[in-house]
């Protein structure tokens, strides 16, 4: 793996110590009510029950770590249905306290080149339409925009449409 581009940040595969670490961001992500599809996290067991097999199956499953707390993590979720194994879905967020640092630049190079390590030759992602910072990332690394879900989301009484992207991973 490259050098970490965030030298404040280690940028490195989850591991089963780091789960809590982890839920305790995506709460605090999901608490904001703008970037991701919930409210709040899941709870802690179910957080574990779904992150456990991922890492044990070496799928990209990325956190950032900083100040000995996880700041943002990025996972690449491969498709389980037989014909569709070869493509895999993004699923990032970095805490609000540690935003614009480099920290999800870093953590999304580090997930795509462990997707194209265990054979994944697309990633596909949806993002609000209003979260332009994230929008730039992805187009930055290579996402292109393949559509729109109108209207997809509805909270506190507001529509938000939810561009869907995707980037093909290059078979090297």
């Amino acid at each position: 793996m490259k050098p970490n581009p965030v030298p404040q940040a280690t940028i490195r595969l989850m591991t089963e110590d780091d789960i809590p670490g982890y839920h305790a961001c995506l709460d605090t992500v999901a608490r904001e009510r703008r970037y991701l599809s919930m409210l709040a996290a899941p709870s802690l067991e179910a957080s574990k029950a779904w992150a456990l097999p991922h890492l044990k199956a070496n799928h990209p499953f990325f956190v950032a770590i900083l100040e000995d707390k996880v700041a943002g993590w990025c996972d690449i979720t491969p498709n389980e249905r037989a014909i569709f194994t070869h493509r895999g879905t993004l699923g990032m967020g970095v805490h609000p306290d540690h935003r614009g640092l480099g920290i999800g630049h870093a953590l999304l190079k580090a997930a795509l080149e462990q997707a194209r390590s265990i054979g994944l030759e697309q990633v596909e992602l949806e993002v609000f339409s209003s979260n332009q910072t994230a929008i730039r990332l992805y187009e930055r690394c290579g996402f292109v925009l393949e559509g729109t879900r109108h209207n997809a989301c509805k909270s506190d009484g507001s529509y938000q449409d939810i561009l869907l992207m995707a980037r093909p991973i290059a078979k090297e």
